[in-house]
């Protein structure tokens, strides 16, 4: 099956875009070139969907030809089953750029991200469980599923701030990514309990 890149709105509808194919650069792609071209993408585009399908096929370019970038993941963490190597780290600098690790297993919480983010994943499979809001006068927050995606090496998945998602590695491997997300408003991330009906700030 063809890779694919997949876009999750707030209300949890997913849709395909682009293409996975990418033309090789005529020069490394290096990760500073990378983060100053996603810098003025950012100050140019202000539109979160507009963005997002701009950004994969430069994240694509990236992780073809800085190939070292896929070998800086750290083994999951024995007791909470996920580990995260940031990437890049500057005072003030706005974007989180991390590789991501989940071991077999482990399950992350019902969460949104409050900010545009994409997931490009480098080995294993992931199940992306995806959620919308469904509230009522007496349950605010209350959530429905709204579907679900397995993700195999090669595919990128992004997200609008309001989408809400579940991620669980599938099968015996874990699960290496390449996450990048931009400046969250911790006002609005939350984690969700569905069975309680509940959200607590992230």
């Amino acid at each position: 099956m063809e890779n694919q890149n997949w876009l999750v709105t707030d209300e949890g509808q997913v849709e395909t875009f682009g293409t996975a194919e990418v033309e090789a650069p005529e020069r490394i792609y290096r990760l500073y070139r990378f983060l100053t071209e996603l810098e003025d993408l950012l100050a140019a585009v202000s539109d979160d969907q507009d963005r997002l399908r701009q950004i994969a096929p430069m994240v694509r370019t990236l992780l073809t030809s800085a190939y070292w970038l896929q070998m800086e993941y750290k083994e999951a963490d024995a007791k909470t089953g996920w580990a995260v190597n940031f990437l890049y780290r500057e005072h003030q600098f706005p974007l989180t750029v991390q590789m991501v690790t989940w071991a077999p297993g482990s399950r992350s919480t019902i969460h949104n991200h409050a900010t545009w983010g994409l997931v490009a994943l480098l080995g294993g499979q992931e199940k992306n469980h995806f959620w919308r809001r469904s509230p009522t006068p007496d349950t605010p927050h209350r959530l429905e599923p709204a579907g679900e995606l397995l993700m195999s090496p090669g595919d990128i998945i992004t997200f609008t701030p309001g989408a809400i998602h579940q991620v669980e590695p599938w099968g015996e491997e874990p699960t290496i990514s390449f996450n990048l997300y931009g400046v969250t408003d911790f006002k609005q991330r939350y984690v969700f309990d569905p069975e309680a009906q509940t959200a607590k700030r992230f």
